[in-house]
């Protein structure tokens, strides 16, 4: 199976994942049952509190507009794919948004390798319905495509995604192997004050999406001393209706008692608290900011802490920042923790 027949197989997989989505917001609205995809969507929807109907239809939106045969085209356009024989990659999966391990998957096997999977529980259901498809559309990739809930074995390397302390576990486990070992990461956001309501209302999407629970999820933000919180509450209004997520009210809740019983200020609309913390890591339904005294110094700031730092979010300050609102819309070539995943699963000999 060479790359062009590996690339159609994606794309057609990606037109497929639009189908599926436009299926479901017909089931959605028709309260319906369709077919098995919206069955199987709304079993995903059962399993994981946090995996709503808008958030796994976001996720599927995502890949199916990152499948495009021009996005694989030039991702895959910068590497040369050796004619060799195919590695075992162990993919130990994260479970904290839908699909978050999808790149991983689509990395080992478009390099040619076999992908040995071992999913989250929390997310267990969307990428073995996918990959079924793909086995059907070219039967080559069953050989190439394992599910395993039991102990890894009989493999050539490894990437695996967890907490600090399951990386640290990952490190010694599989330190004998070829590996892309990654732990817990946040994004931040730097604001001047000088921002529209529009841009914003884009970093608010940064915010809430997937109720923040995602590495590219803004968790803390930098602001210019003496700034105005005003028009950024403005722009977090129309999220309001997230405080109505059980799971998500009930962090609110609790955070909001401990920091009350520890006579913390606070400022708070009522489905977001914002504390002031010089940690990057902010609990769900609450979201940190920190005073700068100016921009070079902050740079030089987050450089020293780059390691636990994913994306950099602003206004176009740095050419390698993020814009405001496109955190969750990473392209194929937009790698986690800036290792090149491609790259790594190529050189494999």
């Amino acid at each position: 199976m060479d790359l062009y027949t590996r690339i159609n197989a994606f794309e057609a997989l990606g037109i497929y994942i639009n189908n599926i989505a436009s299926d479901y917001e017909n089931f959605l609205k028709n309260n319906k049952v369709s077919n098995e995809a919206s069955q199987l969507l709304e079993i995903a929807k059962q399993h994981n509190g946090w995996f709503t109907s808008e958030n796994i239809l976001l996720a599927l939106r995502n890949w199916s507009e990152a499948l495009s045969k021009a996005n694989l085209l030039q991702w895959t356009s910068a590497y040369q794919f050796p004619d060799k024989s195919p590695k075992t990659v162990a993919i130990i999966m994260a479970g904290n948004i839908p699909l978050v391990g999808f790149h991983d998957f689509l990395s080992v096997l478009i390099s040619g390798n076999k992908a040995l999977v071992k999913q989250s529980s929390n997310d267990a259901v969307l990428l073995p319905f996918l990959s079924e498809f793909l086995i059907k559309y070219e039967p080559e990739f069953r050989n190439r495509i394992h599910f395993s809930d039991a102990n890894l074995k009989d493999f050539d390397a490894v990437i695996a995604t967890g907490s600090n302390n399951t990386a640290r576990h990952f490190a010694y486990y599989f330190g004998k192997y070829p590996n892309i070992i990654r732990h817990n990461r946040n994004s931040v956001a730097i604001l001047t004050g000088n921002e529209t309501l529009e841009e914003l209302k884009n970093l608010c999407h940064d915010i809430f999406t997937y109720f923040g629970l995602g590495c590219r999820n803004v968790s803390k933000i930098y602001v210019p001393k003496n700034y105005d919180f005003e028009l950024f509450f403005k722009a977090c209004y129309e999220w309001k209706e997230i405080i109505h997520n059980h799971k998500y009210i009930n962090n609110y809740d609790y955070n909001k008692a401990v920091y009350l019983m520890d006579n913390l200020p606070l400022l708070d609309n009522e489905f977001l608290i914002l504390k002031e913390d010089s940690q990057l890591s902010s609990p769900i339904a609450v979201l940190f900011y920190e005073y700068y005294d100016s921009l070079p110094q902050l740079r030089r700031h987050l450089q020293t802490i780059s390691e636990d730092i994913q994306c950099v979010v602003s206004s176009n300050l740095d050419s390698g920042d993020v814009h405001f609102g496109e955190t969750q819309k990473p392209k194929l070539w937009d790698y986690a923790d800036n290792v090149d995943t491609l790259a790594f699963l190529l050189q494999l000999s």
